[in-house]
Parts: structure tokens; C-alpha cells; sequence
């Protein structure tokens, strides 16, 4: 059985820091981050039918067909992207969709404490926020502002667990 994990969000709001924490807790898994393939990989902009997301998407979709957990990060506009991220849900045996939904206050206070802090200003961040930006498919939850890393992980492990309820959970601290 494979499951996807899906953690969408402005820059700054934490979707790398909790995919690269679950993917720690979780066997089997194939972490996709949209910063890597679009940058790093295809060294792409991010504008409409930019191949980054035929791209996540085979990646994705290799992760799925053999049988992993694939947890897919990023910024992932609901307009540019939306439409592979459902077709990847309805694909995928379990999923789970988790919004960061903050204010870009928060979203620039978080990013100071970042390494990327020092590459882009608020400017930037200004360009890129898109408030409220959800997928809006059933299975999408909110992430708040007042919810610590620890609190975020703890919740997504402990969803993961009841879609199998045969899975104990491995809390953090």
C-alpha cells in the first residue's frame, strides 16, 4: 500500500523542516521537494506549464507505484498545480493534505530563522505569497500559525497511524 503526503504552504511557513522530520520517523519513503526539482534539477522559474510539474509528478508517481510513502513539499499553487496533486491524490492508496495557513507576517518572521534568510528579503517573500491558497479536496487540513514543529509532526504521524490503525505511533519530543 503506498501513501502520499502532501505539505503545501508560503515560503518560510515550514513544509521542508516537517518533511525532512517525518521522513526520518517513516520507513520507506521518498521525499520530493518542489525548491529541488525546480531549482536545483531543471533550474526552472516558476510560471504556468513549467515542466517542474510533469516532472514532481513522475517522480511522485514512481514513489507510489512502489509502494512508498511519497512525501511531496512546496509552495505548489493551487492554480499551477492543482490539477496533478488531485490526479496524484485519487492515485495514491492513502493520502494526507496539510496547508500552512499563515498570515505573511508569520510566514516572514519564520523565514528570518532560516539559512535562506540571507538569499531573499520580504520583497520577495511579498511576490510569492498567495493567502489562502488551498487545494480544497476533502482530505486537506490546516496548519496554524500557534501549532509548534513538534505539534505538526506528532499530528501527521498520528493521522498516518489511523489509516492503518495497525501502525504505532513514534512520537517526537
Amino acid at each position: 500500500m503506498n501513501r502520499l503526503i502532501i505539505l503545501r504552504g508560503n515560503s518560510g511557513s515550514g513544509k521542508t523542516t516537517t518533511a525532512t522530520a517525518l521522513r526520518t520517523q517513516l520507513a520507506n519513503t521518498l521525499l520530493v521537494s518542489q525548491d529541488v526539482v525546480r531549482r536545483d534539477m531543471l533550474a526552472e522559474k516558476d510560471k504556468p506549464g513549467n515542466p517542474t510539474i510533469e516532472l514532481i509528478e513522475t517522480i511522485a508517481r514512481f514513489g507510489l507505484q512502489h509502494q512508498r510513502t511519497v512525501i511531496l513539499e512546496g509552495i505548489l499553487s493551487a492554480a499551477r498545480y492543482g490539477d496533478m496533486l488531485k490526479t496524484l491524490i485519487a492515485e495514491a492508496d492513502q493520502s494526507l493534505v496539510y496547508y500552512y495557513d499563515l498570515s505573511f507576517d508569520e510566514t516572514l518572521r519564520r523565514h528570518a530563522h532560516r539559512a535562506k534568510a540571507k538569499e531573499f528579503g520580504a520583497d520577495v517573500m511579498r511576490d510569492w505569497y498567495l493567502p489562502h491558497d488551498r487545494l480544497n479536496v476533502p482530505t486537506e487540513q490546516l496548519i496554524s500559525a500557534d501549532w509548534s514543529q513538534t505539534m505538526v509532526i506528532n499530528h501527521i504521524l498520528t493521522d498516518l497511524a489511523g489509516l492503518n490503525n495497525t501502525e504505532s505511533v513514534k512520537r517526537i519530543h
